[in-house]
C-alpha cells in the first residue's frame, strides 16, 4: 500500500532518468496528470499520454534528453510537502528553485501551478515539489 503516491511518481521519474530510459509508465491520478502537464509545458519531458480506457489507468511519459550531451532535461526532482509534514507558504514566501532556473510546483486554491504563476496571481499554497 502506498502512503505517498506523489513521492512514488517522482521516484519513478527520477529512477527512469538515472537509468537512461526513454519512456516510463506510472499509475494515474488527477494530481499526477496535472504535474505531468506542468512538466511538459515547462519543457522537462518530451511527451505524455494518458491511458484512461484500461484499468489500471496509467500515464506514459517520454523523457527528454539533450541531443549532443545525452544529459537529461530533469536534473533534480525533490518532494517537499509529505503526508507527515505538509509545507504551506504564503505569497510572500514562495520558494525560488536555483534562483529562478528551476520550478516549484504549488497546489493552490486555483489548482496546481508553478511558483512563478502563483506569484503573478498572488496566491500561496502547499509546495508539492522542486524540479530543475
Amino acid at each position: 500500500m502506498l502512503t505517498d503516491p506523489i513521492a512514488d511518481y517522482l521516484t519513478r521519474l527520477r529512477n527512469a532518468v538515472n537509468a537512461g530510459h526513454r519512456v516510463v509508465e506510472i499509475p494515474s491520478s488527477k494530481m499526477k496528470k496535472e504535474i505531468t502537464k506542468i512538466l511538459f509545458d515547462k519543457g522537462y519531458i518530451l511527451n505524455y499520454k494518458f491511458n484512461d480506457e484500461d484499468f489500471p489507468r496509467t500515464i506514459k511519459i517520454a523523457l527528454k534528453y539533450h541531443q549532443q550531451t545525452k544529459e537529461p532535461a530533469i536534473s533534480m526532482l525533490r518532494r517537499v510537502s509529505t503526508p507527515g509534514l505538509r509545507k504551506y507558504v504564503g505569497v510572500n514566501d514562495l520558494p525560488r528553485v536555483l534562483n529562478g532556473l528551476g520550478i516549484a510546483i504549488i497546489s493552490t486554491s486555483r489548482g496546481l501551478m508553478t511558483d512563478k504563476e502563483a506569484r503573478m496571481l498572488k496566491v500561496g499554497g502547499e509546495v508539492i515539489c522542486y524540479v530543475s
